[in-house]
């Protein structure tokens, strides 16, 4: 137990470091989340209208390396800053996430993180804590839950259980949300 206490205590210590990466040449941090989800400002030839609203969905099935975040994840981030910085109001963009397959890995609580990956950071769950606190919804497959042996009490308290990512992306689009593939 005092095992896991410390390797708890010492990823927490390291979420900090990790959140904050240096932007990649030309690119820059954006005006939402600016610790992640960095953009390039870009002289687009496809105007976005006056009035558009984003309804987006992103699939995400591959997990992020222990104690990395994932870099599918992030582009929920990229997509809210960069269509911010390209004047559409924060309140026109709905983004959600679909989570599904190795990825679930990524949405554990840290001290189950940590237990199934030889102690390391989930990397992910200060991007997904921000996402969530900004109105993105987070629905993990609950097929892929039950097949990795996830229950509820498990994941961060971001996520929510959908009765599979096939029932999610339906339902989703019926509400006018588009796919990201």
């Amino acid at each position: 137990m005092l095992k896991i206490f410390a390797a708890v205590v010492a990823a927490l210590l390291l979420l900090p470091v990790q959140a904050v990466a240096e932007p990649r040449a030309g690119f820059h941090a954006g005006p939402v989340f600016p610790t992640f989800g960095d953009i390039a400002t870009v002289e687009s030839e496809l105007p976005i209208p006056e009035g558009t609203v984003f309804r987006v969905i992103f699939n995400v099935t591959d997990k992020a390396t222990p104690g990395q975040f994932n870099r599918a994840i992030d582009s929920a981030a990229r997509f809210i800053n960069m269509h911010v910085e390209a004047g559409v109001p924060l309140a026109d963009i709905h983004v959600a996430v679909v989570v599904h397959g190795g990825a679930a890995a990524d949405l554990l609580t840290q001290e189950v993180y940590a237990a199934r990956n030889d102690g390391a950071v989930n990397g992910s769950a200060p991007t997904i804590a921000a996402l969530a606190a900004h109105g993105v919804d987070i629905w993990l497959c609950g097929q892929t839950a039950v097949a990795y042996q996830m229950t509820k009490a498990d994941l961060l308290p971001e996520v929510k259980l959908s009765l599979s990512a096939m029932t999610a992306f339906a339902l989703l689009q019926q509400q006018g949300y588009t796919l990201i593939p």
